[in-house]
């Protein structure tokens, strides 16, 4: 089981918080991105943004971390401020 959760504009855009996959075969965050487009096609435009970032377990990652079983994946847009 891998738990998805949304951040930001990113949830708001997508209209939901997190999610959980029983998949556990997904390999790395790259395919968790995937698997997610294969599901809701419908956030295939927010998701596919290269500028998103990525963490697992609370620390930023990249989009070819590794995952385990019961890892918690995280992806939110880019922050900025001023």
């Amino acid at each position: 089981m891998i738990r998805v959760k949304f951040f930001g504009a990113l949830r708001e855009q997508l209209g939901c918080d997190g999610l959980e996959l029983a998949d556990v075969s997904l390999a790395d965050t790259q395919a968790v991105r995937g698997a997610l487009i294969a599901a809701r096609p419908e956030w295939q435009p927010q998701l596919s943004d290269e500028r998103l970032w990525v963490a697992v377990n609370q620390t930023m990652a990249q989009w070819s971390t590794t995952l385990a079983d019961g890892d918690e994946v995280a992806i939110f847009p880019p922050v900025t401020g001023g």
